[in-house]
């Protein structure tokens, strides 16, 4: 069962969930941009500059904290992201080498 922020346990998170979160390429960009940084760096949603609505944006990180890509904790009014490298490794070896030599 989810944590009271909506993120999956390790065990929890499902092969096909995670594709899914992937195969938009907005989220696809989320997760190589926060590859490229340190692990555990946390960067707000709205440092991203996605070219959608606050709405959508919010949108497409639910997505991705609930598939369990991504760790996410409020910062009084915005909220940050950060990479879930070794839940993501340990569930998914070998998953966040493909999308880093595929950004």
């Amino acid at each position: 069962m989810p944590d009271p922020e909506g993120h999956p346990s390790t065990e929890e998170m499902d092969l096909r969930t995670v594709l899914n979160a992937l195969a938009d390429p907005l989220r696809y960009g989320v997760v190589s941009a926060l590859l490229s940084e340190a692990e555990g760096a946390a960067r707000t949603c709205a440092s991203f500059n996605l070219p959608v609505s606050k709405s959508t944006i919010t949108h497409h990180f639910r997505v991705l904290r609930e598939a369990g890509l991504v760790r996410q904790v409020d910062r009084g009014n915005s909220r940050a992201a950060t990479l879930r490298h070794e839940d993501l490794d340990k569930r998914f070896p070998g998953l966040l080498d493909l999308i880093r030599a595929n950004p």
